[in-house]
This record gives structure tokens, sequence and C-alpha cells, in this order.
């Protein structure tokens, strides 16, 4: 079992930039990489960043690519999504999720444990 906590949203104006954070507690040593995934009203779950532990390899949406980090710090079991340059269409609810070492995901969605989210709102 993994618990996830979300923190840093926020309202920001276009432009502007929010760090969320993403802890993690409980059997963290199985996880294999952690995600962000951003879900707005009417719209299916959207894929944003993901980054491996082991390594540290990222991988990026094509619609944050360059505007948007992902990090971790192994001592506090805490993942990081950076974003800068935020626009309106960036407005959301942003998830983390955590896989498990040795279980194939099936898909860019299938993670185990998700976090409660937390609200990003950019304005014009």
């Amino acid at each position: 079992q993994v618990q996830l906590v979300e923190s840093g949203g926020g309202l920001v104006q276009a432009g502007g930039s929010l760090r969320l954070s993403c802890a993690a507690s409980g059997r963290t040593f199985r996880t294999y990489s952690t995600g962000w995934f951003r879900q707005s009203p009417g719209k299916e779950r959207e894929f944003v960043a993901r980054i491996i532990w082991s390594g540290g390899g990222t991988y990026y949406a094509d619609s944050v690519k360059g505007r948007f980090t992902i990090s971790r710090d192994n001592a506090k079991n805490t993942v990081y999504l950076q974003m800068n340059s935020l626009k309106p269409e960036d407005t959301a609810v942003y998830y983390c999720a955590a896989d498990s070492a040795g279980v194939p995901r099936k898909s860019t969605y299938d993670y185990p444990y998700w976090g409660q989210g937390t609200q990003v709102t950019v304005s014009s």
C-alpha cells in the first residue's frame, strides 16, 4: 500500500508558476515510477509527466514539454512538478500516481495508487 498526498495547487495568473508536491508514504520501496495527471470538468484524465525513480528518467506530454519539470527527492519520498509559463488551459485538478516494480502497467493510466488531487487554476 502506498499513500500519496498532493499539495501546492492554487490560483495564478497566466504566465505564472506553481510547484506541486506529491508526498508518498507506505510501501514506497516498491515504487518504480510516479506520474502526474490532470483532469478538467468534462474532459478525460490527461497524462502530464512521469519520472522513473531509478535513474530519474522523465517523460512529458507534448502540451507541457518545455514548461513543466518533474523531479524527485529520494530522502523525502516526494515528487515535484514545477510548472512555469502557465496557461489557462492548464487549469485542472492535478493528481499524482505511483506504480509498483514488477507489476507491468497495462497503459499510461494504469497506476494502482492515486492521490486526492490538488486544484490548479490559471486565470487569463
